[in-house]
């Protein structure tokens, strides 16, 4: 069936829009619900974006990247070199050469000349360009093509890893096109215009509306993404997504496709982040971020419900940076940070974007929740530091003889650690709900209701403590490989 939407029609009104629902009938009579809808003010579908687009697509360029990588080859025992590296993963002729003969050393690598193509826009009249990091990752030359045809050399002035943002800029003895970020970022529904360069065509025009916010697609620190369902291809990071105003609302940077084409979900860095960040690429060339010096997760309602957290909000700290602002200032493992300079905290990511957005060296108040109440302390944040993002892993001591597992009450079979400093999980009954929470084999409890175990005794009385205070979930610290956790352990089976 093809559905073909009129663009000069309006929109219902608000008005036209109630919502009769007959949900059947109640001693025989009819029982009848009406829905209200708000008042509100809906505007025309638009009948074109043709002069929005010819209003900003001259600010909307073609990058094309030169650069060199290394590249191994591997020797085959039969004399046979195969050498394929812009092959897909999933070509039957890669499987074919990677199984046809095993190979021996590799080769000294190679330097491989590479090519790449990508978009971006023009912010201002001197020539600053914005685009993707991994546009012009490992490039040695940069060559802008406008729109009208014009090549320019950039020069990159910075780039970003984390949020992948990069700023060029070329020379020109003409002032230039340029566009501005938009203030408002629009919400989900609102229409967006994507400019960009699709597998190398040039300027190309695509449409469509803003799907979701605060996208969180990984492989990204800060997760906070606009999802649009314009087309997006390969060819299109660093272009811009605009509103209806001409104004950038996203840069697209990324697709999610089971086959590398469009499927209409595409996500864009938002206009809020990447103009705080273009500022500073502009400055120095470089981004400074706030560093607190914790290791955090999500707060789960089973962890709510074991410290007394009314919301199952915040970012609970699982470790601290040893020297860094969070421990000097006294935050400690097991806190929930819920507030900073008074804005609400949701989540992990929520705590790394705050933090990340304010400058070095600037003093921030932080609400935590510690023990069943609210604890207000002043930070004075650091200067992030990649060789400081991972906090210390703590050294085990020789081991000793080992001890005997015994089985819990609530489900795991623990064994005293040999270093006295925690129970080591030997075994998780299957039907369990520990079993249901993730708890494996390997694991080590630190601390059971924010206190330290050594042995099953300790662990039965804390858990007797938790139920006797009334709570019905309690808040276990986790060792899994290094890597700090709590979980919310609900008591009753």
């Amino acid at each position: 069936m093809t559905i073909i939407l009129k663009p000069t029609r309006k929109l219902l009104s608000a008005s036209a829009l109630g919502i009769a629902l007959t949900f059947g009938t109640l001693g025989g009579a009819s029982l009848l619900a009406t829905t209200a809808i708000a008042q509100v003010s809906v505007s025309a579908m638009p009948s074109s974006f043709a002069d929005l687009v010819e209003a900003v697509k001259p600010a909307v360029v073609s990058i094309q990247v030169e650069g060199k990588q290394q590249v191994t080859r591997f020797n085959r025992p039969n004399g046979f070199n195969f050498d394929f590296p812009d092959l897909p993963e999933d070509h039957p002729f890669r499987r074919f050469f990677e199984e046809f003969g095993t190979p021996n050393q590799p080769q000294a690598p190679k330097e491989r000349t590479f090519r790449a193509a990508g978009s971006g826009f023009v912010i201002s009249q001197d020539g600053y360009i914005v685009t993707n990091n991994h546009v012009v990752d490992m490039a040695d030359k940069v060559t802008v093509i406008f729109d009208n045809g014009d090549e320019l050399e950039a020069t990159i002035i910075g780039t970003d890893e984390r949020t992948d943002l990069a700023l060029l800029k070329v020379k020109s003895k003409e002032d230039l096109p340029f566009v501005k970020f938009a203030d408002d970022e629009g919400r989900i529904g609102d229409w967006v215009v994507a400019v960009g360069n699709p597998f190398g065509l040039g300027s190309s025009v695509t449409a469509g509306i803003i799907s979701g916010r605060g996208r969180d697609i990984g492989g990204n620190s800060y997760g906070d993404f606009l999802q649009i369902d314009a087309a997006i291809n390969r060819g299109n990071s660093g272009g811009p997504a605009f509103n209806l105003s001409g104004e950038v609302v996203g840069v697209n940077t990324a697709i999610f496709s089971p086959n590398g084409g469009n499927v209409g979900i595409a996500f864009a860095i938002p206009s809020s982040i990447a103009k705080q960040i273009v500022n500073d690429l502009r400055d120095d060339g470089d981004v400074t971020r706030g560093f607190l010096g914790v290791s955090i997760q999500d707060v789960t309602r089973d962890i709510a419900n074991s410290v007394g957290l009314p919301t199952a909000r915040g970012a609970l700290v699982t470790q601290l940076t040893d020297g860094a602002p969070a421990a000097s200032a006294g935050i400690k493992a097991g806190d929930i940070i819920v507030e900073v300079n008074g804005q609400p905290i949701d989540d992990a990511k929520d705590l790394s974007r705050t933090v990340g957005s304010i400058a070095p060296e600037e003093k921030v108040n932080i609400k935590i929740w510690r023990q069943g109440k609210n604890i207000k302390l002043k930070v004075k944040l650091a200067t992030l530091d990649e060789d400081m993002l991972k906090a210390p892993i703590p050294q085990k001591e020789i081991p000793q003889e080992p001890l005997e597992p015994q089985t819990s009450s609530i489900g795991l079979i623990v064994m005293p650690q040999d270093d006295g400093a925690g129970l080591v999980v030997e075994g998780v009954k299957e039907d369990s709900t520990a079993a249901a929470k993730g708890f494996m084999a390997g694991d080590i409890i630190l601390e059971v209701d924010n206190l330290p175990v050594s042995n099953i005794q300790e662990l039965e009385t804390i858990l007797e403590d938790v139920k006797a205070s009334g709570r019905e979930t309690v808040l276990i610290k986790v060792d899994r490989q290094g890597n700090i956790r709590f979980i919310g352990l609900p008591l009753s089976e």
